[in-house]
């Protein structure tokens, strides 16, 4: 039964947890059910830097989005966005540029809903409810197609969402496909969390998301770092999130590097 709150959709299983409400409760938000909170509180119990770990994604979320736009781009694909939090990308890029468009996809019912509420009036940003596992669906929808021009150089963000796509789904195949989509000159930033330095904890983690509609995979950085084939990796290439630009915010020097980062451009 759904808990009585206007962003809930009619007919959602609150019963099940998700890793977009998971990962809003790790980051400190208030859009997540009693089972989101019971799983987060598990992982929390075997990672004891959890929320550290979330925030330094989110935070690199944030210095990518802020490169993208120092190299002039514009127009901003976020896939697998979540939960809408404070910092989201449409607040950072129309602070500075009121024109630049955002269009965030994901599949969960509660992330879309809450983003089609935050973003009410905003004809510059849009979200599309569709599984980024399958970019013909996204790349066709007429929210994308209407917000995004593909003549011009795209800001890609799959930030925190690989380490949910299976092997059997292919991971570096579905940023192929998308790389293959975007013009010459785009940018594409993706993260991915791993099991190189706490292999134990990551390990318990796994199997706390079992009992989501979400399991994860964890991945080495000799498995991620193929995901940027076809493309010119900016500096400081594929690393620990902490050593990636840290001059452009915070969350850089210092946290932990359980999560691997890059940005490529397009060739």
């Amino acid at each position: 039964m759904a808990e009585p709150f206007s962003w809930v959709p009619t007919g959602i299983n609150t019963d099940v947890p998700s890793a977009a409400r998971v990962y809003d409760f790790l980051l400190g938000g208030g859009h997540n059910f009693a089972s989101d909170r019971m799983v987060g509180e598990k992982v929390l119990q075997v990672l004891k830097d959890g929320r550290a770990i979330a925030s330094s994604n989110r935070s690199f979320m944030r210095r990518a989005v802020l490169l993208m736009m120092e190299q002039g781009i514009t127009q901003f694909l976020d896939l697998g966005s979540g939960i809408p939090t404070v910092g989201n990308v449409h607040e950072i890029v129309q602070q500075e540029n009121p024109d630049a468009r955002v269009v965030y996809v994901d599949y969960d019912e509660v992330a879309v809903s809450h983003s089609q509420l935050i973003l009410e009036g905003n004809d510059n940003a849009g979200v599309v409810q569709a599984d980024m596992c399958r970019p013909d669906d996204v790349l066709s929808d007429p929210v994308v197609k209407d917000l995004i021009d593909f003549s011009k150089p795209v800001g890609l963000l799959m930030v925190a969402v690989l380490h949910f796509v299976s092997d059997e789904k292919g991971p570096a195949e579905v940023v192929a496909r998308y790389r293959d989509a975007m013009p010459a000159g785009s940018l594409i930033a993706l993260s991915h969390l791993t099991a190189d330095f706490k292999p134990q904890e990551m390990g318990a983690v796994v199997e706390a998301m079992k009992h989501s509609r979400d399991p994860m995979y964890f991945r080495s950085h000799a498995d991620f770092e193929p995901m940027f084939a076809g493309m010119e990796v900016l500096q400081p290439g594929v690393v620990a999130a902490p050593k990636w630009h840290p001059e452009l915010g915070p969350a850089g020097e210092g946290g932990p590097e359980d999560v691997y980062v890059g940005v490529g451009r397009k060739l």
